[in-house]
């Protein structure tokens, strides 16, 4: 319980965490690969003049959405599975910012606690690297809005290696569709975001958590998929980004609000969570208490078994050395 006090489990509760979101990035992968699958099929019932769907291959596929229509695939069961297969993707990325946001007040409630094991000198010199480290982190470069002109241009410049007087929005967009689908998934979009987030996190900083870096990659995907995705199938099409580039928020876009400027919880949120903690701690303390009394009471009864059969041990010695030699080896 003093280790969970003073902090010293941060890491290994990070390790579980990386693990917990590692896990959700490799399911969500699929589901974007399953996404991707239903939107071509789609696309090919709509434009295939009478061509049918392989109904057995996409059943294995999405099986567990129990699908209702046991021969074929119409329209409107596509449109069903990518409405669910779309949810469940907005559901992990629900899942990812209640992770972050548990991962950030876990992060402050140790800092506290910390600095409660401080004197007043040592508190005072922590607080103030503590705001050093803040002020550090906020000072880079100007983050372009993402998915407007200026961070598109940037990566066609310094990513791409190509004239920014030369760019061309449908160039650009088959440029960064790397499996060649007519589509830029979540991937794929995300990907646009690095030169961005490299402006503002460097692993080899100490002011800069990489943790913090995957949430603002979130961010601005999410940021651009509701700017863009007119349809809201998750992905975003040739026509849907030629679109996006002829409007005003495209050409002049609003400054970004990255997360130092928008805290992850407010203080209300982190007295919540700070009497979570102190329940949860007063909880493990009862039940470390009751084992230990457990524990008590094993040994205890452990000791009169000991006595116990000391004592037989010691009438047995008695009773054999009472017994006559011919009934301690009889003679046949």
């Amino acid at each position: 319980m003093e280790d969970i006090k003073a902090g010293k489990l941060a890491k290994e509760l990070d390790f579980v965490s990386h693990n917990v979101r590692t896990r959700l990035d490799e399911m969500k992968r699929q589901e974007v690969n399953r996404l991707r699958t239903l939107i071509k099929a789609k696309q090919d019932v709509e434009i295939g003049k009478g061509l049918t769907v392989d109904h057995e291959s996409l059943l294995k596929q999405f099986e567990y959405l129990n699908h209702g229509n046991p021969h074929t695939f119409e329209i409107d069961d596509l449109n069903k599975l990518i409405t669910t297969a779309t949810s469940d993707l907005e559901n992990f990325d629900k899942e990812h910012h209640d992770e972050f946001k548990r991962y950030e007040m876990m992060k402050e409630h140790e800092r506290r606690e910390y600095l409660k094991t401080l004197d007043e000198e040592k508190r005072k010199a922590e607080e103030q690297h503590y705001e050093e480290m803040k002020k550090k982190h906020a000072d880079h470069p100007k983050v372009n809005h993402p998915g407007s002109q200026d961070q598109l241009k940037e990566v066609w410049e310094e990513t791409d290696g190509l004239d920014p007087l030369d760019f061309d929005p449908k160039t650009f967009f088959k440029l960064h569709d790397t499996n060649g689908d007519d589509f830029l998934d979540e991937q794929e979009l995300e990907a646009l975001f690095t030169k961005e987030l490299e402006k503002m996190y460097d692993p080899k900083n100490e002011e800069d958590d990489m943790v913090e870096m995957e949430e603002e990659r979130i961010r601005m995907r999410e940021h651009v998929m509701n700017e863009v995705d007119v349809n809201k199938d998750r992905l975003i099409s040739l026509e849907e980004f030629l679109v996006s580039t002829g409007k005003r928020e495209f050409l002049e876009p609003d400054s970004w609000e990255t997360l130092e400027q928008a805290p992850a919880f407010t203080e209300e949120e982190m007295k919540e969570f700070e009497q979570h903690l102190a329940e949860q701690e007063h909880d493990l303390k009862n039940k470390a208490d009751n084992l230990n009394k457990q524990r008590e009471e094993l040994e205890r009864q452990q000791e009169q078994l000991n006595a116990q059969k000391l004592e037989l041990q010691k009438v047995i010695g008695l009773e054999l050395n009472k017994a006559p030699v011919h009934e301690l080896y009889p003679v046949y």
